[in-house]
């Protein structure tokens, strides 16, 4: 999968463009970032693997889990995020884990897998609605949660990084997408079927 196709597919996915984006682009942090990381906590890493595991389960095919999108999406916070953003993750996992106990009495990481997915497609729906400036359900998140004005939701940023960290690592790569290694022969008219797998790299 190409850069900008991946890009796209995030975007799409989560009606915002890829936050960091630019950082990341430029192969390093920016200045702003490097000078106000935030640090995560090894619960903060297992929360995140859990949230991406959430959002991209394994099935037939290895989930985010078995990538370790969790190590990953804390260092591209910590390096591509700007200092609000790195906060608004970070108060976003707070507010997960106080969800998870008001809702169903318990941390996030004890949850069935069933009790995740469903606090998480409230939330998916909370941030919707916010960027849409439709009125959020209040028993849906923390109402007293800090969101600079013009910001995404806490989720967006979540989801987008679940998404670029799985699809980015070599499991994603190799074992979801086809995989073909380069160099290789070119072959301009590859054979395609409906419900085929997107191609990580070309022939």
């Amino acid at each position: 999968m190409e850069r900008r196709d991946l890009l796209k597919m995030i975007a799409a996915a989560t009606g915002v463009a890829f936050v960091g984006a630019e950082a990341w682009a430029a192969g390093g942090a920016s200045s702003a970032a490097s000078e106000a990381s935030v640090d995560f906590s090894a619960k903060d890493v297992q929360l995140l693997d859990d949230i991406a595991e959430t959002i991209l389960p394994a099935t037939q095919t290895p989930g985010a889990k078995a990538a370790g999108c969790g190590a990953v999406m804390a260092t591209f916070i910590r390096d591509c995020y700007e200092p609000a953003q790195q906060q608004l993750v970070k108060a976003g996992l707070v507010d997960i884990r106080a969800l998870a106990k008001h809702q169903f009495n318990n941390d996030f990481l004890a949850l069935t897998a069933a009790q995740k997915l469903t606090l998480l497609q409230a939330l998916d729906t909370a941030s919707k609605n916010a960027s849409s400036g439709a009125a959020g359900n209040s028993s849906l998140s923390d109402s007293k949660r800090k969101q600079r004005d013009g910001a995404p939701h806490y989720f967006v940023l979540l989801k987008q990084l679940s998404i670029f960290t799985f699809f980015t690592s070599k499991v994603g790569g190799t074992q979801v997408l086809r995989y073909q290694a380069v160099p290789g022969h070119y072959n301009g008219d590859l054979p395609y079927k409906k419900g085929d797998r997107a191609w990580a790299t070309g022939g």
